[in-house]
């Protein structure tokens, strides 16, 4: 018989300290499998090329001679030499025609006194050729509804000055062109203009005594001629006209106060369109 005190182990069993022990071992051990599971994708994406390999001279050499095998085609060479040579044709021709215009505008260039007379019935050599003084402070919508009446009378628009000053030539392009558009959303030397003369002439401002805008004369000869062709005392209208109104009533009041024979022809073509 065992004596007091003394355990008694069953065969076959552990102590309870070694199961504990085997199974933290069992444990830590997964826990490593684990994280070498997690972090081996991350190490191979450092380890990873951020850049792709620099090719050597043999490559580099085999992608020119392969470059260089490949079939010439004559007809896509003549079609690409002539599409440029079309454009570089098309792009001059636009740059000279905005050029003249612009001269035109500014009273720098005569204008196309042909394309004029081939418009409708040359004037007498005593003509009167309506002059709208205008300013650039004028709303854009009251300046293109003058300029369609204007185009119709065969006159002149006028400014005293340019806009920003007489060095600066843009604002008073653009202001010339937001005028004459024929379809005030376009954009871009392609939109269509309408055929009239735009003058920046402070001479004639001062010779009329134009101080309010906008005024209408009727000044004989060409007033859009440029100053190195005009004569030293150019000549003057008889009459000069004052008042926000349509280009009609303007040349109605200038024929009340004696320029019916003047205004005849303007008024005509007003009427015939």
């Amino acid at each position: 018989m065992p004596s007091a005190g003394t355990a008694q182990v069953s065969p076959g069993t552990e102590e309870p300290s070694s199961a504990r022990s085997e199974i933290e071992r069992e444990g830590n051990a997964a826990m490593e499998r684990l994280r070498g599971a997690i972090s081996r994708p991350k190490v191979e994406s450092v380890h990873a090329p951020s850049e792709l390999p620099e090719p050597t001279e043999a490559e580099r050499r085999r992608a020119f001679e392969a470059l260089r095998g490949h079939s010439k085609s004559p007809a896509m060479e003549s079609r690409a030499r002539d599409a440029l040579k079309a454009g570089k044709d098309r792009f001059a021709a636009e740059r000279e025609a905005m050029a003249k215009r612009l001269g035109q505008a500014l009273g720098l260039e005569a204008p196309d006194m042909k394309a004029i007379a081939d418009a409708g019935p040359a004037q007498a050599t005593k003509g009167w050729v309506p002059v709208l003084f205008v300013s650039s402070s004028m709303p854009t919508a009251t300046l293109r509804t003058y300029a369609a009446q204007v185009e119709k009378a065969r006159g002149v628009i006028a400014f005293r000055g340019m806009p920003g000053g007489m060095t600066k030539v843009a604002p008073m392009a653009k202001l010339t062109a937001e005028m004459l558009r024929l379809d005030p959303g376009c954009e871009g030397p392609a939109c269509v203009m309408r055929d009239i003369q735009v003058i920046v002439d402070p001479l004639v401002f001062r010779q009329h005594g134009v101080a309010r805008v906008p005024a209408l004369a009727m000044i004989p000869g060409d007033p859009a001629l440029p100053y190195c062709e005009r004569e030293d005392e150019s000549p003057r209208a008889s009459h000069v006209v004052y008042g926000d109104a349509a280009l009609s009533g303007l040349l109605e009041e200038i024929a009340r106060l004696g320029g019916k024979e003047e205004v005849r022809d303007a008024q005509s073509r007003l009427e015939a369109r």
